[in-house]
């Protein structure tokens, strides 16, 4: 499973990276509008920490404004992948940038239906939603299973990242799954860093060193 971070913060994105486990970012326009700093000069920034696939996502609906910006957002680094949301628009400007061979992450995906059109529409990543999903009564991973299932069943070529990842429960489901990628906020990567038997077996292991040596 390939990691992405899901912020557009750079001392996290540093921080994780360092660790060496980082494969990918996703952003959008809210995580960016958070950091409170220019959105180009900030994907840049991220580009040049990650060297990997980092999701840019476009703020316009139609498909025309969607291709132009996409177009512009290409040209910030050759790690950028254009992210456009799933709607009729965004299908048709999938399959324009795509065939232009800019790479497109369709996102807020929601069903293997809409999973199978944005293939077909040449995305180079489909970001299901599994937190959104559970909120409304959903079992999200299960749609995120169900979108892995059809990529590998047709051969097409691309790769699913699961989103609206919220928990440690929630890694452990992708795994099972096993899911191409997730992208994952901060707080979640530290949280599948703890475990307390890890602290017990640390401050066992220092009692025993300082018991050897008196």
């Amino acid at each position: 499973m390939k990691l992405f971070l899901d912020t557009a913060n750079i001392s996290e994105i540093k921080e994780v990276k360092d660790l060496g486990i980082l494969d990918g970012v996703t952003t959008n326009p809210s995580l960016i509008a958070k950091e409170k700093r220019d959105f180009k000069k900030t994907v840049a920034e991220i580009c040049e920490i990650v060297c990997g696939p980092v999701s840019a996502e476009v703020i316009a609906l139609d498909w025309e404004n969607m291709v132009k910006e996409g177009r512009e957002l290409a040209e910030i680094s050759e790690h950028i992948v254009v992210k456009v949301p799933f709607t009729k628009d965004g299908l048709k400007a999938t399959s324009i940038l795509a065939g232009e061979g800019i790479p497109v992450n369709v996102t807020l995906i929601f069903s293997a239906n809409q999973a199978l059109l944005a293939c077909k529409a040449g995305a180079a990543y489909i970001s299901p939603f599994a937190g959104r999903l559970d909120d409304i009564g959903h079992d999200g991973i299960d749609v995120v299973s169900q979108c892995q299932q059809l990529v590998e069943t047709y051969g097409f070529e691309t790769e699913v990242i699961a989103a609206s990842i919220r928990s440690t429960a929630h890694m452990f489901q992708l795994q099972e799954v096993g899911v191409d990628i997730a992208t994952i906020p901060y707080s979640v990567v530290t949280q599948m860093m703890k475990h307390p038997l890890t602290d017990i077996g640390i401050e066992k292991f220092l009692k025993d060193w300082e018991s050897a040596v008196k």
